[in-house]
């Protein structure tokens, strides 16, 4: 595959690794709604600029470990257009956001983006002999992935909490899971382990994800002891219950970077935002 994203050598990994492309770049896009929203408004409403700050992070990585291994274009293309979209988020919200918001967010790219993956780099090629730097690398992409599969179980438990899908649409569910397939199967089908292994959990968390959705999907009968969640009330849930996790991780599909839970976080966020501003106008 080193011509392009087709090899006629490796039909079936160059297949999944086209199809996972065009699934992750609508994933991606995701976020842009909220973005639009920003522009108009001017405004970021308080939305936390950290999931597409790791985003950011680790599309870069894969992008390095996509060099490194050689032979891996549809690693290379997706997260160098991952680059791009994550980029545009982060610079409308250093626009649009309030100072310290602003600095926050700065020193989050700069610890994370520029500091940390310096160091990967320097570590890798300077400290790491070439036969090796694949390996390490590729432990260093599978363990960031693992790390961050935190965030579906923190939306997961608040929808069982609240019995609310409202926050966790099904069509962005289904995709991501489909992503995960098509990563997994093309670093099946490229031999790939660290690949492989971190989209096991992206279709679980996926899967899991769909099967609440159908369940709480529709509000509890008004004649029920406990009343339905109205939104305000998920988003307090919400606040309290996931104050590092909405907004200090980013569920990431490993094999091409994509912010798993940025739209629903961002939806989350949305809600965490709308009744706390209303509420202030009412006063």
């Amino acid at each position: 595959m080193a011509g392009g994203l087709f090899s006629m050598e490796h039909p079936w990994a160059s297949a999944f690794g086209i199809l996972g492309n065009i699934v992750s770049f609508l994933v991606f896009l995701a976020p842009t709604p909220t973005f639009l929203r920003v522009y108009r408004k001017k405004s970021t409403e308080g939305f936390s600029s950290v999931p597409y700050v790791v985003a950011l992070f680790s599309c870069t990585l894969w992008i390095f470990y996509a060099v490194v291994k050689t032979n891996s274009s549809p690693l290379l293309t997706i997260n160098a257009f991952g680059c791009v979209v994550e980029s545009t988020y982060i610079l409308l919200y250093l626009l649009y956001a309030p100072r310290a918001a602003r600095i926050r967010t700065l020193a989050a790219f700069f610890l994370l983006n520029v500091a940390a993956f310096s160091l990967i780099v320097v570590v890798t090629v300077v400290l790491v002999a070439e036969p090796h730097r694949v390996k390490v690398l590729g432990s260093i992409c599978l363990a960031f992935s693992m790390a961050v599969f935190v965030a579906p179980l923190s939306v997961i438990f608040v929808v069982i909490r609240t019995k609310s899908a409202e926050f966790m649409p099904f069509s962005l569910s289904f995709f991501l899971t489909l992503s995960a397939v098509a990563w997994f199967f093309y670093g099946l089908f490229t031999k790939d382990p660290y690949v492989t292994l971190p989209n096991v959990g992206g279709f679980f968390f996926g899967c899991v994800q769909m099967v609440l959705y159908f369940c709480y999907r529709k509000p509890k009968p008004a004649s029920s002891v406990v009343p339905p969640p109205t939104t305000a009330a998920v988003a307090d849930t919400v606040e309290m219950e996931l104050p590092l996790a909405a907004h200090q991780a980013v569920a990431v599909l490993p094999a091409c970077a994509v912010p798993v839970l940025a739209a629903e976080l961002q939806k989350l966020e949305e809600a965490m935002g709308s009744p706390r501003k209303g509420g202030a106008k009412a006063v």
